[in-house]
């Protein structure tokens, strides 16, 4: 099923249950009471699941990379220690570094084709995986969802702010740096670029909500903020962000895909928009190639 032929009401009821507002047995109750043209909408809520192995397109054994799980130190973090997935491009290096932040859910395999990407077009990748200290992304969305839910979010944050500073700082590494991430991911690259201020080098957030307003005042980096059309929680936090960057004259441009949906980078449902997914992505190697030079 195409995301043309989803109603937008089942869309609403996915964006609540992704954002762990409902869970999936609500998820699915909720569209099975919605008809369209007489028929339950319940076919079109299971069509928006997620398919990873569908999704895949740079495989773990590509011979332009090369990848492995390394474990490194977080203190302050969850636990102290953390585990990521480290893509280099195949040759001696070194190479710009780059953080893929996942979204509420932990380390799925979206996240680490997306780390995979980056590390075709020239990129050391790390892509952090928040869930290791409650045992590491489960193999399920749901509960993957539920473990990040329950974990604290002020250690959790850190725990991507030590993974930005392992990255930059790896032997592969030129030790410049660009940020990526998609929904909590996103927010989560604009809160490392507060935290980070001249550390960073850049930052290309997918429809993430933004930092607070007097926190704008300390990045440094320059900003690529990708937003989705149609996501209404996202986008209430972007004029005062927009204001905030421009009184402070950070270095930043924002894009909005026409007729997209929060999510609309991940491949792996129907909410994907490949034309956006595509031009975002193209945009977002451009702004790292010219930043992290």
């Amino acid at each position: 099923m195409t995301g043309k032929e989803i109603d937008p009401r089942i869309y609403d009821l996915y964006d609540d249950y992704c954002h762990g507002r409902i869970d999936r047995r609500a998820f699915f109750r909720k569209a099975a009471v919605i008809t369209v043209g007489g028929v339950s909408a319940l076919t079109m809520a299971q069509s928006l699941l997620p398919n990873y192995a569908a999704a895949q397109t740079i495989s773990f054994t590509d011979e332009r990379i090369k990848a492995r799980y390394v474990k490194y130190p977080s203190p302050g973090g969850t636990s102290g220690t953390m585990r990521g997935y480290l893509v280099a491009p195949r040759g001696e290096g070194p190479f710009p570094s780059v953080l893929v932040i996942h979204e509420n859910r932990g380390l799925n395999p979206y996240i680490e084709d997306v780390a995979r990407r980056a590390a075709t077009e020239g990129f050391l990748a790390l892509a952090p995986d928040g869930l290791y200290p409650a045992g590491g992304y489960p193999g399920n969305d749901d509960d993957g969802r539920a473990m990040q839910k329950q974990l604290k979010q002020s250690e959790l944050k850190q725990d991507m702010v030590n993974s930005a500073r392992f990255v930059k700082w790896h032997g592969l590494s030129t030790n410049t740096l660009g940020v990526t991430g998609f929904c909590w991911g996103g927010a989560t690259t604009n809160h490392i670029a507060v935290v980070l201020g001249t550390e960073l080098d850049a930052g290309a957030p997918y429809y993430g909500r933004a930092p607070k307003t007097a926190d704008v005042e300390k990045i440094r980096a320059s900003m690529l903020i990708h937003y989705a059309e149609n996501d209404p929680k996202v986008n209430a936090t972007r004029s005062d962000y927009e204001a905030a960057l421009k009184a402070n004259k950070v270095d930043f441009t924002m894009h909005t895909y026409p007729g997209t949906r929060h999510g609309f980078h991940n491949n792996s449902t129907p909410r994907y928009d490949e034309a956006a997914a595509k031009l975002s992505w193209d945009r977002t190697m451009d702004f790292f190639k010219k930043h992290l030079a």
